[in-house]
């Protein structure tokens, strides 16, 4: 990482530096939580967690080559340098911010209820065609990951696509507050963390509090087809730019063909010029994604070619959307996590597929109040994209079978529905269930852990 000393870091959390005053200027090779991933002259920050607390580890990360430790405890005269915080959680964000602000670096900060990391790996890929980018890994996307992904930028990078994710008022102000980001995404306003946020105004209003730190002279990229995004105004004077599927947008598609799995060819529509590109990755709302991915890469001046080339080069990440051969099923893995929409989308995806049909779907969490009804609608919208057969698994999701159940019963659609407690239940019951040649699409929210399921069916 770029050169940051003892004392430097001490400054910008805070903290107490305590050790040789001859060691306050050396610089830190790299900052880190795991104990596990400390290296020669490292910084480790002792998080106390709900089952592991940092400090245990401090000695052993000294001996293994730390340079030294960021701690809420006074340790005394101990035989190596630390600095001592109030708060480390507090002091891996404020040594977040501080790097980032040394870098001379453009951030796209990227967020919204649905398609966030689908988005952010589009756009990731569109501009590595001409920058060097870096982007947030797996769930690295909250106040402890997205600082951790800061720290990993070095002076190669150009840009780094950060993704954002939150669950509750205020979360977003302190992560803008580390990422400063030169341009803000926002892919639409939906239902995820209504138990926290109440309703989708709220979402808007925890979501736009990315604005709050944004470049003054930055750009923001909102998707048009969202009713709440369209009629948002940006507090700080900063005209938004459009991208959907409506042609008032100034970058939209057209002639859109679906190719099933395969994925989707259209022609995108730019200000100033028309192009035509392949998405690897099936479901309509990918083309949503493009769009976005092609507004960011506008905004960095990049080429039509070149943009045609990170949307054909995008291909899906585990756990979203990934087509898995297994020699006995096609396997839609998307369990990485679930909402009411994602998992519609999901669903009419599968509905592509030139098989029989299998939807393994699980619990969605923190939808508040309106949950059975929204499992209820999910279960309706299943019977309605002609699934053959829905698997549902755990407590809540008893609703949604109810709602597949009833909606085929009345539309007198031919589905078969089961529903089970746990995931061990339908093991005991798969090889029964499912038949061979099967697509299978497996969805739930990320406690569910149905990477589990994943794994069972390629074996």
């Amino acid at each position: 990482m770029k050169h940051m000393s003892l004392q430097e870091i001490a400054a910008a959390c805070g903290g107490t530096y305590h050790g040789s005053p001859g060691l306050a200027s050396r610089e830190v090779s790299s900052v880190v939580i795991d104990s596990r991933k400390v290296e020669k002259d490292s910084l480790f920050i002792a998080i106390k967690g709900a089952r592991v607390d940092g400090h245990t580890f401090i000695p052993q990360v000294m001996e293994n080559g730390a340079l030294c430790s960021v701690s809420e405890q006074d340790l005394g005269d101990a035989p190596y340098p630390y600095i001592q915080v109030v708060s480390c959680t507090q002091a891996l964000k404020d040594i977040a911010e501080h790097y980032r602000r040394s870098l001379d670096i453009k951030v796209v900060g990227i967020s919204g209820s649905v398609g966030k990391t689908s988005t952010k790996e589009m756009i990731a890929s569109v501009l590595s065609q001409k920058y060097n980018v870096l982007k947030t890994e797996g769930n690295f996307n909250n106040e402890i990951g997205l600082p951790l992904t800061v720290f990993n930028l070095r002076e190669e990078h150009e840009i780094a696509v950060l993704e954002m994710g939150i669950s509750g008022f205020g979360e977003m102000t302190r992560l803008a507050k580390i990422a400063r980001p030169d341009i803000c995404v926002l892919t639409n306003i939906g239902v995820a963390h209504l138990e926290n946020l109440g309703s989708r105004a709220g979402i808007l209003k925890a979501k736009t509090e990315m604005f709050d730190y944004m470049n003054p002279n930055g750009t923001i990229i909102l998707n048009g087809d969202d009713d709440k995004l369209r009629e948002f105004t940006p507090q700080n004077g900063i005209t938004p730019v459009y991208f959907g599927l409506d042609p008032s947008c100034p970058f939209h598609a057209d002639h859109i063909a679906s190719r099933g799995l395969k994925g989707t060819d259209a022609e995108f529509i730019t200000p100033k010029s028309r192009f035509q590109a392949h998405i690897n990755i099936p479901g309509s709302h990918m083309v949503s994604n493009a769009l976005a991915g092609i507004a960011v890469g506008y905004a960095f001046g990049m080429s039509d070619e070149q943009i045609a080339r990170g949307i054909e080069a995008n291909v899906p990440i585990q756990g979203r959307s990934n087509l898995i051969e297994t020699g006995k099923y096609t396997v839609i893995d998307d369990c990485y996590n679930a909402n009411p929409a994602s998992v519609k989308a999901s669903l009419d995806v599968l509905s592509c597929a030139d098989t029989r049909t299998v939807a393994i779907l699980g619990d969605m969490f923190e939808l508040g109040e309106h949950s059975e009804k929204m499992h209820y609608d999910t279960g309706a919208h299943a019977a309605d994209a002609g699934i053959d057969v829905l698997v549902c698994i755990g407590s809540l999701s008893a609703d949604t079978a109810r709602g597949a159940e009833e909606t085929a019963q009345k539309k007198g659609l031919p589905m078969e529905v089961v529903h089970y407690a746990s995931k061990e239940e339908f093991f005991g019951q798969a090889d029964s269930l499912l038949k061979e040649r099967d697509t299978i699409l497996v969805k739930a929210s990320h406690a569910m852990d149905f990477s589990r399921i994943v794994d069972w069916l390629q074996h």
